[in-house]
């Protein structure tokens, strides 16, 4: 049956799956279903105006859509890639790191190498040499 469908809509099955890749992109937004999508669409165009060359089979297709597909994605990075602009926020979402370097009070003293100090509202656990409470760490 599967077979059917596909031998009777030719060159038009590329276009089918760039466009179910192009709708998987709007349903589950990544930006990397696009630029398959776009290879499966110019794969497409291809098999239009060459379908009935001996050479176009549909081994050469699929190489030809992997190939495609991969130099789309690199392209698509390449365009879309300019997220590592400087900010005046550096550790906007990086909790951790944004406690690297601070000073804290002890708010339980440590013994036996674990303790407790208070950062903002949160009580973190701390390790190290045993120190009373109270102590700037």
């Amino acid at each position: 049956m599967l077979d059917r469908i596909i031998s009777e809509l030719g060159p038009w099955n590329w276009m089918v799956l760039g466009f179910v890749l192009l709708v998987m992109e709007v349903i589950a937004p990544g930006v990397f279903m696009l630029w398959i999508g776009i290879a499966a669409l110019l794969i497409g165009v291809v098999s239009l105006l060459i379908w009935d060359a001996a050479i176009w089979t549909w081994q050469v297709q699929v190489l030809a859509f992997l190939a495609l597909s991969v130099i789309s994605a690199f392209v698509g990075k390449k365009l879309v890639g300019g997220r590592n602009v400087p900010t005046d926020q550096p550790l906007l979402n990086r909790r951790g790191q944004q406690l690297i370097g601070r000073m804290a009070t002890l708010a339980e003293p440590i013994r036996n190498g674990r303790g407790r100090i208070k950062l903002g509202d949160t009580l973190w656990r701390v390790s190290g040499p045993d120190l009373p409470a109270g102590t700037q760490v």
